[in-house]
């Protein structure tokens, strides 16, 4: 489903923000990227969407090759794409519902389409009471449920967190990860950036660890 072949991104100012990095995320597999801020994490998944393109390596995304991707076809690379970020990037002068609708508005949803599509995707995340609402009247833990909403409202096949959690408490980023293993179970892909290795330590899923943007370990298997 996703696959680094060789990957290394260079920045002119800094250097390498990866370098030479290989792995696989199988369909239907939840995995975790871990590392020391700064490891690479959030540059690796900024290449997915191709917000940035890779220096050298090939990347694969559902059997598809897409660092040569023309600029044209890359809106529809990210429709098999949730994104969710640590900054929440909500509309604040938006309801939560016109939030979650963005998504489906820009694909040219029709208005019936985009009502059931965005109340289902509330009900997932246990806000469904909270459509007319403003995101900062709020928490936090809400606030990111409302992302987690946004992102996957279209029914992405694949989902790609940045630090989901970094602004939670440790209860609240139980009940986030507890959303997305219950994505995971009807079958999305998910790969999560984190650099809580408590959190990590908690799921029995695969961990890839980035160290200076070098992949140097994929642990297995962690206790539950």
């Amino acid at each position: 489903m996703i696959e680094f072949k060789n990957v290394s991104k260079r920045y002119n100012e800094s250097g390498d923000a990866l370098s030479d990095v290989s792995f696989q995320v199988q369909r239907g597999e939840l995995a975790f990227l871990t590392g020391h801020s700064g490891a690479g994490k959030s540059t690796l998944l900024r290449l997915i969407p191709i917000f940035e393109r890779p220096s050298k390596g090939e990347i694969i995304l559902d059997s598809q090759p897409i660092q040569g991707l023309p600029i044209r076809d890359i809106p529809f690379l990210r429709r098999k794409l949730g994104l969710i970020f640590q900054d929440f990037r909500l509309l604040n002068d938006r309801t939560v519902f016109d939030n979650v609708a963005l998504p489906l508005l820009l694909s040219g949803h029709n208005r019936i389409d985009v009502a059931r599509r965005v109340r289902g995707a509330l009900d997932k995340v246990g806000l469904l009471k909270k459509e007319k609402r403003m995101p900062l009247g709020l928490s936090g833990g809400e606030q990111q449920r409302i992302g987690i909403a946004r992102a996957i409202v279209h029914k992405p096949p694949i989902i790609l967190a940045d630090e989901p959690t970094g602004n939670l408490d440790p209860e609240l980023a139980g009940e986030i990860m507890r959303i997305f293993n219950e994505f995971n179970s009807l079958g999305v892909t998910i790969l999560i950036a984190s650099h809580d290795l408590n959190l990590v330590n908690r799921f029995s899923r695969r961990t890839l660890q980035l160290e200076h943007g070098k992949l140097i370990k994929v642990v297995t298997e962690h206790a539950v």
